[in-house]
């Protein structure tokens, strides 16, 4: 499981062989969430609400870079590391 961001103590990270729709994993603390990449909503989990905040912003911001990112993954291809949310 790549960790392909972190800020604010929150790693994104992308699994290889992780199922539709196009998705991420964000972790903070004991906290769990998988956000649609298209859409940011939260698929399974949850996050704290100002974590939740902060992902879906940079999430928002970085949408091209992580389907970019899904579609490397798909294909077995290294991942690029992306910006921190500043």
């Amino acid at each position: 499981m790549p960790r392909i961001a972190f800020f604010y103590g929150i790693g994104i990270y992308l699994y290889y062989s992780d199922h539709a729709p196009p998705h991420f994993h964000a972790i903070y603390a004991q906290f769990d969430a998988e956000l649609d990449i298209r859409t940011r909503e939260v698929l399974a989990g949850k996050l704290p609400k100002r974590g939740l905040r902060l992902v879906q912003e940079w999430a928002e911001r970085y949408e091209a870079e992580l389907m970019s990112n899904w579609e490397r993954a798909r294909r077995g291809e290294p991942l690029q590391d992306l910006p921190p949310l500043d």
